[in-house]
């Protein structure tokens, strides 16, 4: 079966992507991504009627959603990594100040309301680069302690989880079947309570590991504003994810 299938409705045509969970056992979930994009997880003993069926269904649903991430993505800039642009940073937002030096550059730093970036090069590809290494060091230092943290009181956690650091333009973050936790660097960018939605998703998926009632029950008693949460950061997903 190929992957990618398309969705007519009106006068549009919507790509979406089918991928076989052989951890799925009966359900068809659709997801639209930040990005716009569309994907259709499905069990392994469904065919292409039925998921055709089930696209077709919600195809108004689909649409609406994929308009709204398209418009959100459309006015957004790419980032020129010069002083004065801002830096979001756990849901706050930093001046980028770019200092030039020629001595040996100190680590980029937050000081006061700005992210100060040495450098012997203007080049915005040297810039671009400092700050993703900045936001992925502090990435992996505030995920890991608030898996260690929600480890120690979720009860059906045994121990913290592996993390493991991914960029992807799609998806904020999986559990993989081993049980090991990935999260997209670009989360660190979001406020706090979303990081938490997002960390919570992936470890009810230790216990779930599909999108069932049972998931969302388990995400709904651990976070109730989980929805607001969620919210939150699929409306900031194209300032997020912009570089």
């Amino acid at each position: 079966m190929p992957s990618e299938h398309f969705l007519t409705y009106g006068d549009q045509q919507i790509s979406y992507n089918v991928k076989v969970d052989s951890q799925r056992s009966s359900r068809i979930a659709i997801h639209v991504d930040p990005d716009g994009s569309v994907s259709v997880d499905v069990p392994p003993v469904f065919d292409e009627a039925a998921i055709r069926a089930a696209v077709q269904k919600r195809a108004r649903w689909i649409v609406g959603h994929v308009a709204e991430a398209r418009a959100r993505f459309a006015h957004v800039r790419p980032r020129e990594y010069v002083s004065g642009e801002q830096i979001l940073y756990l849901g706050r937002r930093y001046v980028l100040k770019v200092l030039p030096t020629d001595s040996q550059p100190k680590p980029v730093r937050l000081k006061g309301n700005r992210l100060v970036v040495e450098t012997k090069s203007s080049d915005p590809d040297i810039i671009r680069g400092k700050v993703r290494g900045w936001y992925k060091v502090k990435a992996r230092d505030y995920f890991v302690r608030m898996i260690d943290e929600a480890a120690t009181r979720l009860p059906w956690v045994n121990q913290a989880p592996p993390l493991r650091l991914l960029e992807m333009n799609k998806q904020w973050g999986s559990c993989s079947a081993g049980g090991k936790i990935i999260l997209n660097p670009h989360l660190i960018k979001s406020p706090r309570v979303c990081i938490e939605y997002v960390v919570l998703h992936e470890i009810a998926h230790l216990k779930h590991h599909d999108h069932g009632p049972e998931f969302w029950r388990l995400v709904g008693e651990s976070l109730p504003q989980w929805r607001v949460a969620k919210k939150t950061l699929d409306d900031m997903a194209e300032i997020l994810l912009a570089e």
